[in-house]
């Protein structure tokens, strides 16, 4: 039997974390931790909340493990932090794989990692520590996505491509085969990337603008 888990976070993110793995995973949920000073609540779905300062008394690392279940804040930072101060407290980081995801690459993925439905992961890809992959994305043969990314919704990361740590891609993005992100990329929703792309680069999608012409005016078909 998988030890039951500690869940950091009690916001939007954590809720989700707790359906997916009491739902679709081998693992309990005991309860939810914060650090102290953002303890707004003593109970999320049911369970207690405690204070991270006071965490190990109560749930101590040698009969419970752990998952990190925060978004992008300060473009992973908050994320990675909390899961590097677990980890310093002995805690074993846990992985949520959605049941309804293809993964065929051999379990090249890391800890703490969010992999939800309909994902599609390739053979030979690689998947590191503490990442995100929302609902919907293709990462292709062969690529490499580092630590402590996050991947929004519905991403195309073709053959060969190698993204590093800390970047963040938006939802619908397509980077083409065989090119490299540098550490803590910003690649904004619906952009394509054909080139590598330097660290800490931020590369926007277009938006689409208002027609002059109102609703009204269109040919009805």
């Amino acid at each position: 039997m998988k030890r039951p888990i500690v869940i950091f976070g009690a916001g939007d993110v954590a809720e989700l974390a707790h359906y997916y793995f009491t739902r679709d995973s081998a693992h309990d949920v005991a309860a939810f931790t914060v650090d102290g000073a953002f303890l707004t609540q003593e109970r999320l779905a049911g369970l207690p909340v405690v204070p991270f300062e006071t965490l190990a008394e109560h749930y101590p690392p040698d009969s419970f493990a752990a998952f990190v279940a925060l978004s992008y804040s300060k473009l992973n930072e908050l994320r990675r932090q909390k899961y590097l101060a677990l980890k310093a407290l002995g805690y074993d980081l846990v992985s949520y794989l959605s049941s309804k995801a293809t993964l065929l690459n051999d379990g090249r993925i890391g800890e703490n990692c969010f992999i939800l439905e309909n994902n599609v992961v390739q053979p030979f890809a690689s998947i590191g520590n503490n990442v995100t992959l929302w609902s919907g994305n293709h990462i292709g043969h062969h690529s490499r996505v580092a630590d402590h990314c996050f991947l929004a919704s519905h991403i195309v990361v073709s053959g060969g491509v190698d993204i590093g740590e800390a970047c963040f891609i938006g939802v619908n993005a397509t980077l083409r085969d065989h090119i490299r992100l540098g550490e803590r990329c910003v690649i904004g929703a619906g952009a394509l990337l054909l080139a590598d792309a330097a660290p800490e680069g931020v590369y926007l999608g277009g938006e689409t603008e208002r027609s002059k012409v109102p609703s009204s005016r269109l040919r009805r078909i």
